[in-house]
């Protein structure tokens, strides 16, 4: 194997194991920090052994070994936290296995409560939205500095101080390293949900830059969340998340045209639709129905998704059975977006007057003042009413507001079309 064969070896080793290996070690060293730099040694070595040695038979196995060494090197050389040393010497004395065997068990437990406890801690209330975001790519995308920096357009600097504050503030508050509990489990898992959510999205409608999807981004969202599905299987919002998430994916590559240009839901080519990905997320929402209970905001979501994943043309789909999803998920989450979703699917199922008096209801909604599709909402219905002119100027607020040079193109596109 060559030199750049190798590397690209342990570079997609690392991307597989990387979770699992800072997880074993966060939960023996309870330091999500120091867990992720002894996880970076071990890469570091195999960078300089492996392209003499070979690749193992067991990288991840050999990863955590060389891992594990280095934590009780570190606690020996460093007399760091003497109880931690003794307990972690004792635990492995006990077990009476080589240190091989243990990771090599460990590994091949992909459902392990080290992983779920990995993923709660890095999406702990106590950090902001955008410091679990990062620290969420970091440890559990395997994702680099540099790669969630480009998945953003942030400085790579405000990135790598995110990181670093995030894990410093887990580490000064003594963070709990579990997974919680009662009545808090519903609270932290809505955190944790709305993380891989927040990823996915930015993947799937970019809120700025020059390309209106970044596809990366929504495999990551997606691995995680089929990751926590198999960790959480009896929570049906975990499985509801999961399959808005392969629905909304099944549509990527009709959701641009040939120059990278976005075309809308309607417009788009249904043969181009991923069906696996139909089929993945059709059974992860009758799975989260059948665990019983109301449907939560991500499983409503993943309903409304599948209607249209069902309807053959755009001709077809169910918009009164839409219509009445959002109705519901306006009442389980009340928000003005919700409201301004059901005012499309009523203008789409009852006409556009019917939808267009619902969003000039929302009109004076304060979080609504800067979002660039309440002027595009009403542009569209504006325009299906033959309103051109007042259509147009509603297309090009909807461009000014938007930071998706993409999406400004398509807009101002529309305001011409208008008149």
């Amino acid at each position: 194997m060559s030199m750049t064969d190798t590397h690209r070896a342990i570079d997609a080793v690392w991307r597989i194991e990387s979770a699992r290996l800072i997880a074993g070690l966060a939960r023996m060293l309870r330091d999500v920090g120091l867990a992720e730099e002894l996880a970076q040694d071990a890469l570091v070595t195999a960078l300089e052994q492996w392209p003499q040695t070979g690749v193992p038979d067991n990288p991840g196995a050999w990863l955590m070994t060389t891992a594990k060494h280095r934590a009780i090197d570190r606690l020996r050389r460093h007399k760091l936290v003497e109880r931690k040393h003794e307990q972690l010497v004792h635990e492995w004395d006990r077990q009476h296995e080589s240190a091989e065997a243990v990771a090599e068990r460990t590994l091949d437990d992909p459902f392990g409560d080290d992983l779920l406890r990995l993923i709660f801690t890095a999406c702990h209330p106590l950090l902001s939205m955008e410091a679990r975001v990062a620290l969420t790519l970091r440890l559990l995308g395997g994702l680099g500095t540099d790669e969630i920096a480009r998945a953003f357009l942030v400085p790579e600097a405000t990135i790598a101080q995110r990181i670093v504050r995030a894990k410093r503030s887990l580490a000064k508050s003594d963070v709990a390293y579990e997974v919680p509990r009662g009545d808090e489990l519903a609270e932290r898992l809505a955190a944790v949900l709305g993380v891989i959510y927040l990823i996915f999205n930015e993947g799937y409608a970019a809120t700025a830059g020059d390309d209106w999807m970044r596809p990366g981004l929504c495999e990551d969202a997606l691995r995680l969340g089929r990751v926590l599905a198999g960790l959480m299987p009896r929570e049906p919002e975990v499985h509801g998340l999961v399959a808005l998430m392969e629905i909304q994916a099944s549509r990527a590559r009709s959701r641009t045209d040939a120059h990278g240009e976005p075309v809308l839901l309607l417009d788009q080519d249904r043969a181009l639709w991923d069906r696996l990905l139909i089929g993945r997320g059709l059974a992860a929402l009758e799975q989260a129905r059948r665990l019983g209970g109301e449907l939560g905001p991500y499983a409503l979501q993943a309903a409304v998704a599948a209607c249209h994943a069902r309807a053959a043309t755009a001709a077809e789909t169910d918009w009164s059975r839409i219509a009445a999803l959002y109705a519901v998920l306006a009442r389980v989450t009340p928000s003005p977006v919700v409201e301004l979703n059901r005012a499309v699917a009523v203008g789409m199922a009852d006409g556009a007057a019917e939808g267009l008096a619902l969003v000039d209801a929302l009109g004076d909604e304060p979080s609504l003042r800067h979002y660039h599709l309440l002027p595009a909402v009403r542009g569209d219905l504006l325009a299906r009413l033959g309103r051109g002119e007042e259509a147009s100027r509603e297309f090009e607020r909807a461009a000014s507001l938007t930071r998706n040079r993409r999406e400004q193109a398509m807009m101002r596109e529309r305001a011409r079309a208008c008149l």
